[in-house]
């Protein structure tokens, strides 16, 4: 998105041991895949040596494809999946019909819950905090006014990382609505991090803010 160890394992007991390749690196570029008058949205991962490690696809149904034309897609609920790089399902990420904050619900290629992003309501400072699967806070991702930069920080205020939206210039931001965004994780934390759970907040960020624009 590593051993998974202690930390891991108090977010997804049920997870296995074997962490799917597409988790093994400490920072991913998430780049949206942008189509015109799209219904679902869709998104490559690479590692930082820009190979494609993965992919994530929103699947949507026709009766949402209909709603859309009537309510915002803020409000709507949605399922995105997590797929390595031969298309295999290694997380899923739902959400139900919302009319304040989003609460999304994740869990693994099992259908296993692993654990929860909750959004909180801050002025001018997106925040998202990570539950484990009891619901207990474990994490909490605070961005900026732009909601370009997030901060990455433990239960205890150690830092583990970074999710930082990357800049393409006047042109490409003025003719596309494509994000791409640099996930970075703590080398220092590699044994104790929940990589599945970083790398989907910031898919789910992405979303989440954009639908409420």
């Amino acid at each position: 998105m590593d051993v998974f160890c202690g930390f891991f394992y108090i977010l997804a007991p049920t997870l296995p041991t074997m962490i799917p390749r597409l988790f093994e690196y400490d920072q991913f570029l998430i780049d949206e895949n942008v189509q015109f008058l799209k219904f679902h949205n869709e998104y490559k991962i690479y590692n930082n040596d820009g190979l494609l490690i993965g992919s994530v696809e929103q699947k949507i149904a026709g009766w949402q494809k209909l709603l859309m034309l009537f309510i915002k897609k803020s409000m709507m609920p949605f399922y995105l999946e997590i797929l390595d790089e031969s298309g295999a399902k290694v997380v899923s990420l739902r959400r139900g019909w919302t009319f304040w904050m989003s609460k999304i619900t994740l869990t693994d290629q099992n259908d296993n819950l692993i654990g929860f992003l909750k959004q909180q309501f801050k002025f001018f400072k997106p925040t998202f905090i990570i539950l484990n699967s009891e619901e207990n806070p474990v994490a909490a991702i605070t961005g900026d006014w732009k909601a370009w930069d997030f901060k990455i920080v433990s239960a205890e205020e150690t830092s583990i990382g970074t999710i930082n939206k990357k800049w393409n210039g006047v042109a490409k931001e003025l003719f596309t609505n494509a994000d791409k965004y640099t996930v970075s994780i703590n080398p220092e934390y590699n044994e104790d991090l929940n990589k599945v759970i970083i790398l989907s907040a910031a898919i789910t960020i992405d979303m989440v803010l954009k639908e409420q624009q």
